[in-house]
């Protein structure tokens, strides 16, 4: 018969497997066990806790020893040891010297021993949290594939498996429309870690427009090796994306080289998001450029900005192409708006009930006496006190006609 593993060797086979299965490093571990052991031996001999614990890499063993000084008369029997019993560990001691004294864990106390297993405990929950630590801050503001492990029905909330660490992908962080089930792998974009009570957790989202820049960064290798600059990016998840590139060498297209061969690399972006659409435009350091392609797929047949500074400007489109110009209960212009920072106001061609012949008569300057439309309103609409008195007067005279007539 096979005999049985010493306890040590066992230990260290369950501190491997630990590490293999959850990420904590045997050294977290062992320095864990330590704490224990030294704790265990303040417990069970009198507050003592000066105690060596080594473990020796050629026999595999773990060993503690409690420290004690030589005496010549013995007063406390946990801190001090006479020079007869210390001589029998170490033939060298004097009286003053410490000797260190093996110790065998099966003379600790039930609560010393309880209380070094839950020590133990702690250090496996503590390497966890450490371990999800390491494995969020090493993706912070990066994408990462998740595994989607449950979908709770009633929040419809997500658990995903980052790595060996877990993460909740809220529902507003979601795709709308989206229908995520267990075992999918999807593409998420670590926001931001945060520490508390719990231990550590990572905010993670699939509607932040930086999972869009991180995902192009991966397909396009232009944008990776910095050659192509992504300027700005405007988002609605799930439906509409405007991506603003720019290419700082001039014989490399950033428009082309975002969508690639066949529209291979924007495709593999689209299917990541589920469908959504993604407009990618030409970066322009001239406003006017800029927010005319950004309104993309609809044309511009004039831009005016704003003569007084601010950014705000007016686009003027053709007639057919006001719907698409605003897109879908505005999306398009809204979006144009995000990406370019400018605040745009679309016009059609034909202007607004005839907003274009009132621009004209106000800036025409040998019109000077033309009433203002708001002066007119202000005037009143009483009949002036001399006209009054003239009607009157009329009044009274036809009356008196009239009576004369009578008689």
């Amino acid at each position: 018969m096979k005999k049985n593993k010493e306890p040590e060797e066992n230990l260290f086979a369950a501190l491997t497997l630990i590490e293999k299965e959850k990420g904590i490093p045997a050294d977290f571990m062992l320095a864990q066990i330590s704490k224990a052991i030294v704790t265990a031996c303040k417990n069970s001999y009198g507050g003592n806790d000066d105690v060596t614990v080594q473990y020796n890499k050629t026999t595999g063993k773990l060993e503690a020893k409690l420290n004690k000084t030589v005496v010549e008369e013995l007063n406390d029997i946990n801190r001090e040891i006479t020079l007869e019993q210390a001589r029998k560990t170490d033939p060298t001691v004097n009286i003053g010297d410490k000797v260190g004294i093996t110790l065998d864990p099966k003379n600790f106390g039930r609560i010393a021993v309880m209380t070094a297993r839950n020590m133990i405990r702690q250090g496996i929950r503590d390497g966890e949290k450490e371990q999800a630590l390491s494995e969020y801050q090493s993706k912070l503001q990066d994408i990462v594939t998740a595994t989607v492990e449950q979908v709770d029905p009633n929040t419809g909330n997500a658990t995903l498996r980052l790595g060996k660490a877990i993460a909740i992908l809220p529902k507003n962080d979601q795709v709308a429309g989206e229908v995520l089930n267990v075992g999918d792998l999807i593409k998420v974009y670590v926001v931001n870690v945060k520490t508390g009570e719990r231990g550590p957790r990572a905010i993670i989202s699939r509607t932040h427009p930086d999972l869009v820049k991180r995902l192009f960064e991966e397909q396009v290798p232009e944008i990776y090796d910095g050659t192509v600059e992504i300027k700005s990016i405007s988002r609605e998840a799930g439906s509409r994306t405007k991506i603003a590139v720019f290419s700082k060498d001039s014989e490399v297209d950033a428009v082309g080289a975002c969508i690639g061969p066949k529209g291979q690399r924007v495709g593999n972006i689209v299917g990541q998001l589920g469908g959504e659409k993604i407009d990618i435009i030409e970066y322009s350091e001239d406003p006017v450029e800029f927010i005319s392609k950004s309104l993309s797929p609809a044309e511009v047949v004039k831009v005016t900005l704003d003569p007084s500074g601010e950014k705000i400007c007016k686009a003027t489109v053709p007639d057919s192409q006001l719907s698409l110009e605003i897109g879908n209960k505005g999306q398009n212009v809204r979006l144009a708006a995000k990406l370019t920072g400018w605040k745009i106001d679309i016009r059609p061609e034909s202007g607004f009930f005839g907003e274009d012949e009132d621009d004209e008569q106000t800036s025409d300057s040998d019109k000077d006496e033309v009433t203002e439309p708001d002066e007119i309103a202000q005037q009143p609409e009483t009949v002036p006190e001399s006209e009054e008195a003239e009607q009157e007067e009329t009044e009274e005279l036809s009356e008196t006609e009239e009576s004369a007539s009578e008689d």
